[in-house]
């Protein structure tokens, strides 16, 4: 069966959420898992993305993929380059925000993402051991939250 242009899969075959991130990485190999996507990818969620959400850079022209569907965000400079990192899923190289970087690009764009699960995020993320405030702050500077995520995290933390 053809998913889109130049991919296939089984008919009967159940195809894993992250399977979806590796098709879009395949086509959008400058785009960086984000958001939602990334946020279930770390497990800090209970949302079930319906789309794959990626950024990409701001100067990059919004890819045109018709399966998966896609939301694209525009990143730039150091908040787009910071916080990368790369994992192997069905054989394809793709880059994903690391966790404390995604809770912070989910304070920057709430709207979308939604308030509610930007701190249910951050609150699954600051229990794990290892989790880091600081690193969650380093990143609300380079991303310019920084005076939004403050109150948030003191709360949280409290």
């Amino acid at each position: 069966m053809g998913v889109s242009r130049g991919l296939f899969q089984l008919a009967d075959m159940e195809v894993p959420a992250e399977v979806s991130l590796a098709e879009v990485a395949k086509r959008v190999p400058n785009g960086v898992i984000c958001l939602v996507s990334s946020l279930a990818f770390h497990e800090l969620t209970t949302q079930i993305p319906h789309y794959v959400w990626l950024a990409v850079e701001r100067k990059q022209r919004k890819p045109r993929i018709e399966y998966p569907p896609v939301r694209v965000f525009h990143f730039s400079g150091e908040a787009f380059r910071s916080g990368i990192e790369k994992h192997r899923i069905s054989h394809q190289t793709v880059q994903i925000y690391d966790a404390p970087k995604t809770i912070i690009d989910c304070f920057r764009w709430r709207k979308d993402v939604g308030l509610d699960v930007t701190l249910e995020a951050t609150k699954a993320y600051l229990k794990r051991s290892g989790s880091s405030p600081a690193l969650l702050m380093k990143y609300a500077k380079i991303c310019g939250v920084g005076k939004l995520v403050t109150p948030y995290l003191e709360a949280i933390t409290a």
